[in-house]
């Protein structure tokens, strides 16, 4: 029989709805999974069992009475720690913000309320989810299930290996440098990175304006085991909102009924190595399109090499101005990634801020005039599986950049890209990428759950844990 815990965020909405059964046995199901696996992962950071067990009786009580509800009535979610969530402190993973309770809702975890979705618990990530490998200074190492010695991914590390594992149906995450699709990578779950301003960000905990790299490349977005999951919570959470100023009220692209796209493939992208089993996985995904009908071309987009340095330069010229705040707050570790990123970086000038932006302009153009022959690019995630823990600092900016390169384009150009686990690499996960023009978000998605379709549904595994002496 198949557990609660092991059913999708829409299975159970359906369950709940038709009676089949109760929102308070889906909370209590995942609180159960949560005490038998997450001592062997630190994913959940903190627990919400007494909130979650009131809100699913009130959604219980909501339904007996013939209210009306929304599509995720009574299912359970999980939010990254650093989006806000009244009641519960929004750390940023550092011993600083240990007690930073916020007054409001972020635009993201409201909606999802008003959608019916309990918070159930919070995630872990990085000090200021400044890493790609989750361990935090306040609650420490997250592992990752399939393998108990290697990265979760990150910054929304906690986040995929709740979600792979079933402790969680569903859950939302952010991403400036692929910290929706890293961990997504990782743990074998999906996600999206949406469009910049499809989805509206805003927080009551100083400093609640964004920075110049945040504006442009920063985004907030969803995570499931399954791609159809992903998609109905990114309609719930996108659209215009008042305390974002740059979201948008905006029309997603879907794929057409019967549409049948020219697909550029990118199994091996430029600028550094990629995994052999990896780019095999890519061109297997490529070969379920092409069955599907859609016609496959190995291409690659314009300025691709350039984007990754021009994402690197977007960062850094904020890094560099809160440099001081962040060496301050965030414990060491953390504090070597930034130290490996700046100290070796050219300072900022006015002159190269401003020609930074023209040619973010250019690379722009140029990949909207490929999207209209190739509106679908197929690549990796990562080029690489998951690393060891702390090969992030040990190999430095190297391994970072062989591995980062290929969701980091997505980011500095602002567009969506949609990740779904297809094939394996050293024994690990690999998470195919699916980008798309701006605001083509749901046909990245559509593309993803034609992947998806071509293997058995996602279940949650049973972590590997830690043997001894580990």
């Amino acid at each position: 029989m198949t557990e609660l815990w092991q059913r999708s965020a829409l299975e159970l909405a359906t369950m709940i709805r038709d009676g089949d059964t109760t929102s308070r046995d889906v909370v209590d199901a995942h609180l159960t999974r949560i005490d038998a696996v997450n001592g062997d992962l630190n994913a959940i950071v903190r627990r919400l069992d007494e909130s979650a067990r009131t809100a699913a009786d009130d959604a219980d009580r909501a339904l007996a009475e013939g209210r009306e509800v929304g599509p995720f009535h009574g299912v359970p979610f999980t939010v990254k720690e650093n989006i806000d969530l009244v009641g519960s402190p929004t750390t940023q993973g550092i011993v600083a913000m240990a007690d930073a309770l916020p007054p409001l809702d972020a635009p993201v975890t409201e909606r999802m309320k008003a959608a019916g979705a309990i918070p159930l618990a919070r995630t872990n990530l990085p000090d200021y989810g400044l890493r790609v490998h989750t361990d935090s200074s306040l609650h420490g190492l997250t592992r990752n299930p399939h393998h108990p010695g290697r990265t979760a991914g990150g910054s929304s590390g906690g986040e995929a290996a709740s979600i792979a594992t079933g402790m969680s149906p569903l859950g939302l995450g952010n991403d400036i440098g692929g910290s929706l699709r890293n961990p997504a990578h990782c743990c074998g779950i999906a996600s999206i990175k949406p469009s910049v301003g499809v989805v509206p960000a805003a927080s009551s905990i100083p400093p609640e304006d964004p920075s110049l790299s945040s504006q442009q490349m920063a985004v907030e977005g969803t995570m499931a085991r399954r791609v159809s999951d992903v998609r109905a919570a990114l309609e719930v959470v996108s659209g215009s909102h008042h305390r974002d100023p740059f979201s948008l009220p905006v029309d997603l692209t879907a794929l057409g009924e019967g549409e049948r796209l020219r697909i550029a493939v990118l199994p091996e992208p430029p600028g550094g190595a990629t995994h052999p089993e990896i780019a095999a996985a890519v061109r297997s995904a490529a070969d379920v399109l092409a069955a599907a009908g859609h016609d496959v071309v190995e291409a690659t987009p314009p300025m691709y090499a350039e984007t990754i340095d021009m994402w690197a330069g977007l960062l850094i010229q904020d890094l560099v101005v809160i440099r001081p705040m962040l060496e301050a707050i965030m414990g060491d570790d953390a504090n070597a990634v930034i130290a490996s990123l700046l100290d070796n970086a050219p300072a900022p000038t006015v002159e190269s801020i401003s020609m930074l932006q023209g040619a973010r302009a250019q690379a722009m153009r140029l990949w909207s005039e490929f999207f209209a022959d190739h509106p679908v690019v197929l690549s990796p995630t990562w080029a690489m599986p998951a690393f060891e823990h702390g090969a992030d600092l040990e190999q430095g900016d190297e391994l970072i950049r062989d591995t980062l390169r290929p969701v980091t384009p997505v980011n500095f150009l602002g567009l969506p890209a949609a990740v779904v686990p297809h094939g394996i690499a050293d024994g690990l996960p690999v998470g195919i990428q699916v980008i798309g023009d701006r605001f083509t978000d749901l046909r990245c998605l559509d593309i993803a759950a034609q992947i998806e379709a071509a293997s058995a549904p996602l279940m949650p595994i049973d972590p590997v844990t830690v043997g001894p002496g580990a």
